[in-house]
């Protein structure tokens, strides 16, 4: 078997791990939208770095001369993060105006009633020689 044998059996693996690693990587840029529109930072970072790995995973398809899949996982991030500024401003633009009257609900919630706690202590103590004893 010669060299050019073993390349081109391989060439149809590394597509295959680019494609794997491109469809990682935009399912990962979905995460990333949905969560920085809900401004959850610590997901938004999680879905980016899982990001890079199937990024780095995309590029494999690069030995087989096909650089679609490492462009689509770059551009899948790309418009997640425009995507998710955008609309994280639009979320909350919709989560601070005002409730109009006819948006009220039209059944009053009924009371609800609480119970009294007594007031916890809280602070630090100091530990005294008088109090050891």
């Amino acid at each position: 078997m010669s060299t050019i044998g073993v390349t081109q059996d391989l060439t149809g693996f590394f597509l295959s791990a680019g494609i794997v690693g491109a469809a990682i990587a935009v399912l990962c840029a979905l995460i990333a939208l949905i969560a920085l529109a809900l401004g959850a930072a610590g997901v938004t970072g999680g879905a980016a770095a899982v990001w890079i790995g199937g990024a780095l995973l995309s590029l494999t398809s690069g030995f087989s001369g096909q650089w679609l899949p490492a462009i689509i996982a770059g551009g899948a991030l790309l418009a997640a993060l425009t995507l998710g500024g955008v609309a994280r401003v639009v979320v909350r633009a919709l989560q601070n105006r005002p409730v109009v009257a006819s948006e009220a609900p039209a059944v009053a919630a009924p009371a609800v009633t609480t119970i009294a706690q007594p007031a916890r202590q809280l602070g630090v103590r100091t530990v005294t020689p008088e109090s050891i004893r």
